[in-house]
């Protein structure tokens, strides 16, 4: 979505199949036939190579490396070229020439109204919100200090971290190493999110991320039920919720808690049912296990739907009640 070369109906047919499968980082280039057809394909990133020449007697070679083929002569080459990051290389025997990516994408794009099915079935939660009126509710301050005790925030955390962010905009950057124990070895209360790290091919690729490689990923993520990727293209397959930002205002969450959005028709097209996941503090390991299992069944129940009643699409996990019991 931010290239401004893309046609509308390529932008229209990559927005569709979004809703259909997670985008392809690679790093691999992939080759395939069909016969008629011999062709390949690199990761969105370009993160491995791949080049092919054309000689003049017209013998098409491509590897990933230059060099493979020793014995051809730089005088009996007619094209060497490369195959761009996200583009299709493909070689038509019938017709006898290579097929630009741009005319194989833009015939595939437009085989169905995919604009049409777009405009029509996808919710985009930051429009669903602002046209809901719904305002969120005043913060009580006076419990502030206590909510940052209770989820574990610390003022290194709050001073060294939220502030610069909040102040700039820009995560604080430390040259000091980090020595504490991993959440899951320490005897210290730790946050949930310190629980899990981000993990990546540690070679030489950086972790991918929506400010460094902003023109091939961002945050954008439909969210609710998936189609069959293997079924005919439908409208069916993007009616899912866009939400543009893993962390919502106050406005789209109560917008989700609160409101169904209906499509024209009268049918519910996105609708979620709230858990409260917490427990008394008293119950101790028990009390936690059981509150695990209702949790699990509750949301069950909620996705399958009962007698007469159509599931929901959605379930929030809420710890709004969490108090000192």
């Amino acid at each position: 979505q931010d290239n401004i070369h893309l046609s509308d109906t390529k932008k229209a047919f990559y927005e569709y199949n979004s809703c259909l499968m997670e985008p392809w980082d690679g790093p691999a280039m992939v080759a395939f036939t069909d016969g008629r057809y011999i062709g390949a394909t690199l990761d969105r990133n370009g993160l491995r190579p791949s080049r092919y020449y054309v000689t003049k007697d017209d013998i098409v070679v491509l590897s990933s490396e230059v060099g493979v083929f020793p014995e051809l002569k730089d005088e009996d080459v007619k094209i060497k070229h490369r195959l761009e990051p996200g583009k299709m290389f493909l070689v038509d025997f019938e017709t006898e020439r290579i097929v630009p990516d741009n005319e194989i994408k833009e015939s595939v794009a437009a085989q169905y109204p995919y604009g049409e099915w777009v405009d029509q079935a996808t919710i985009d939660l930051e429009k669903w919100a602002a046209s809901s009126g719904v305002q969120a509710s005043k913060m009580d301050l006076t419990q502030t200090n206590r909510k940052l005790n209770m989820f574990g925030y610390t003022s290194e955390k709050l001073e060294m971290l939220l502030l610069p962010m909040s102040i700039v905009g820009k995560e604080a950057l430390g040259s000091m190493g980090n020595d504490a124990a991993l959440a899951v070895l320490s005897d210290k209360p730790r946050q949930v999110q310190d629980y899990f790290k981000q993990l990546f091919a540690q070679v030489t690729n950086p972790p991918i991320d929506p400010i460094r490689e902003e023109i091939v990923m961002s945050l954008v993520c439909p969210v609710g039920p998936e189609g069959n990727l293997l079924e005919e293209p439908s409208m069916n397959h993007c009616k899912r919720l866009v939400v543009r930002h893993p962390v919502l205002t106050l406005e789209e969450m109560r917008t989700l808690k609160n409101q169904e959005f209906k499509y024209p028709d009268g049918n519910t097209g996105f609708s979620t049912h709230v858990i409260d996941t917490t427990f008394p503090k008293g119950s101790g390991p028990d009390g936690m296990l059981q509150a695990l299992e209702r949790v699990c069944d509750e949301a069950a129940d909620a996705i399958q739907g009962g007698f007469g009643k159509k599931g929901v699409e959605g379930v929030i996990l809420s710890d709004k009640l969490v108090g000192p019991d």
